[in-house]
């Protein structure tokens, strides 16, 4: 599942923040990725638990919020 947020800086720092919380999502930006389009890449199964996902989901609108508000 992509997230689109154009910023790499800010791809790379939620990745590195998810990841603290246990979460393993990676963040790809340019060159893999055109310019403007960097994104996290968050990979889902129906192995993983339903409460990890609304954690995960938590955690990333959390993230992303505060991000908005400090630019």
């Amino acid at each position: 599942v992509p997230i689109i947020l154009n910023d790499p800086q800010l791809a790379v720092h939620t990745a590195a923040a998810l990841e603290e919380r246990g979460f393993l999502v990676g963040a790809i930006r340019p060159p893999s990725v055109p310019p403007g389009t960097s994104r996290l890449r968050i990979t889902l199964s129906w192995a993983h638990d339903p409460a990890a996902i609304s954690e995960l989901t938590a955690s990333l609108t959390d993230m992303l919020r505060d991000a908005r508000q400090q630019s």
